[in-house]
C-alpha cells in the first residue's frame, strides 16, 4: 500500500498522460494545408504521422482503461482487485505504453524536422524568399507535427514517472527476493 500523495500523484500523471495523447491526436487529425494551386497535404499522406496517431490513441486507451483503477485505488488506498493482479498488470502495461509512445515521439519528431529542413534547403536553394505562400504552407504544416509530438512528449515522460512508481508499488507488495 502506498501513501495518499503517492496515489494521487499517479492519478494525476495518468490523467496528463490522457488528456496530452488526447491533445496530440487532435493536432495530428485537424493537421491539413491546403496550397495556392488547390494540392492538400494531410497528416494521412506520411505514415509516420499514421503511426504517431494511433500511438497516441493506444497510449490514451490505456490510460482509460486504466482510469477508474486509478481513482479506485486514490480514494480507498486499496486496490479494486486483490489478488495480485494489478501491480503486475500496472508494471508491465506501463512499461509497454512507455515505449510505444516514446517511439511514437521519436518517430514525429523525426519526420516533422527532416522534411522541414529538407524543404528549407530545397527552397534556400533556388531562392526562394522566406515569405513564399508555398514555403510558409510548408512550415505551418510540419511545425504543427513537431508541436504534436511535442505534446505526446508529456504524455511519454507522465507514463515513465507512472511506470517509476508501479515499479516501487510491484516491489513493495512482493518483497525484494520473492
Amino acid at each position: 500500500m502506498v501513501s495518499k500523495p503517492v496515489a494521487n500523484s499517479m492519478l494525476f500523471l495518468r490523467i496528463v498522460a490522457l488528456a496530452a495523447s488526447a491533445a496530440s491526436v487532435a493536432l495530428l487529425f485537424t493537421n491539413k494545408v491546403k496550397f495556392d494551386d488547390g494540392t492538400k497535404l494531410r497528416f494521412q499522406d506520411f505514415y509516420s504521422f499514421r503511426y504517431e496517431a494511433v500511438v497516441g490513441i493506444i497510449g490514451g486507451a490505456y490510460c482509460i482503461l486504466q482510469l477508474p483503477f486509478a481513482i479506485y485505488y486514490a480514494v480507498k488506498q486499496k486496490r479494486l482487485i486483490r489478488n495480485g493482479f494489478l501491480p503486475e498488470f500496472d508494471f508491465y502495461g506501463d512499461k509497454v505504453i512507455c515505449v510505444l509512445l516514446g517511439t511514437g515521439v521519436g518517430v514525429g519528431f523525426g519526420v516533422c524536422l527532416e522534411f522541414k529542413k529538407f524543404f528549407d534547403d530545397i527552397f534556400d536553394s533556388v531562392g526562394t524568399p522566406k515569405s513564399d505562400p508555398t514555403r510558409k504552407t510548408y512550415d505551418k504544416f510540419f511545425v504543427r507535427g513537431i508541436v504534436a509530438s511535442a505534446i505526446l512528449l508529456v504524455a511519454c515522460l507522465s507514463m515513465i514517472i507512472v511506470s517509476l512508481i508501479s515499479s516501487i508499488n510491484r516491489n513493495r507488495s512482493k518483497g525484494i527476493f520473492n
